[in-house]
């Protein structure tokens, strides 16, 4: 039986590999959501699918761990910027790059803000100094704990819990 890549939302993480017959159930479940196909293969009326993306966004704690970094992704910034706008502080939708794709503005942290559809459409391939508009934010590389503050919370709760937990059975074995 052949694999199926799941990624995160956003389709930018790969979280794992799972069986067909997994990655079918969680399309039934409608868990996740048909990201690419395999060209001219089918499962009863519908494509196979060759990669699969989750619905929810998943917090990878062991992926924060292992590199120590937050996964660069738009919903990611979003987050980081708390969905307002760089430039105006309304709700923002879109990610817009400082340094523009078209002149060869990379997708990082450092070159992308929130921002809503209104000024990304004024701002559309220029710098904000060509655009005439000015950055209300300065962008950083976030933590987890600027991306997902109750998560951060959480895992200093149950660290502080384990760490009670090791120090009542070194005490117990004394």
């Amino acid at each position: 039986m052949s694999q199926v890549i799941v990624y995160n939302a956003g389709g930018q993480q790969e979280l794992h590999r799972v069986s067909l017959r997994h990655a079918i159930r969680m399309l039934h479940r409608r868990v996740a959501r048909v990201l690419d196909v395999v060209d001219g293969q089918t499962f009863g009326p519908y494509d196979m699918p060759r990669s699969v993306e989750l619905v929810r966004y998943v917090f990878t704690h062991w992926a924060y761990k292992r590199t120590g970094k937050v996964e660069y992704s738009k919903a990611n910034v979003l987050r980081r910027d708390r969905y307002r706008c760089a430039y105006c502080d309304r709700a923002a939708t879109t990610i817009d790059h400082i340094v523009p794709k078209a002149h060869d503005g990379p997708s990082t942290w450092l070159n992308t803000v929130a921002a809503c559809e209104k000024c990304n459409w004024e701002k559309s391939d220029r710098t904000p100094e060509q655009a005439g508009m000015r950055l209300r934010i300065t962008p950083y590389v976030p933590t987890a704990e600027d991306i997902y503050p109750a998560s951060a919370r959480t895992t200093k709760r149950l660290r502080a819990v384990m760490a009670m937990a090791d120090s009542r059975q070194t005490v117990s074995a004394a």
